[in-house]
C-alpha cells in the first residue's frame, strides 16, 4: 500500500465547512474545520479502498498525477490554499 499525500481545500459555506481534494475529486463536510478534515480523509480512505478493490486504484491514481514508482505519493497539484472565516 501507499502513504498518500494530497491537497486539501477548504471553503466555508454558511455555517458549513467544504473539504476537498483536487487532485481525487473527493470532497466531504462538516460543522467545523476538524471534522470537515477528518471527514475528507474517511471519504479519501474508503473512495481508495472501494478502487482497489475493484481492480482500479493504479489506473485512478496515475490519472491523478502520482507516480507509482514511489512508496510515498506526493500530491502532483501544487498551489496553497487559505481558509477563510
Amino acid at each position: 500500500m501507499y502513504d498518500l499525500i494530497f491537497t486539501e481545500q477548504l471553503i466555508r459555506e454558511g455555517d458549513t465547512v467544504v473539504a476537498y481534494c483536487p487532485e481525487l475529486d473527493v470532497s466531504s463536510c462538516g460543522a467545523t474545520t476538524e471534522q470537515a478534515r477528518a471527514h475528507l480523509r474517511t471519504a479519501i480512505r474508503l473512495f481508495l479502498e472501494e478502487a482497489a478493490r475493484m481492480g482500479t486504484l493504479a489506473e485512478i491514481l496515475t490519472e491523478a498525477g502520482y507516480d507509482l514508482s514511489r512508496t510515498v505519493l506526493t500530491s502532483p497539484v501544487a498551489f496553497a490554499s487559505a481558509i477563510c472565516r
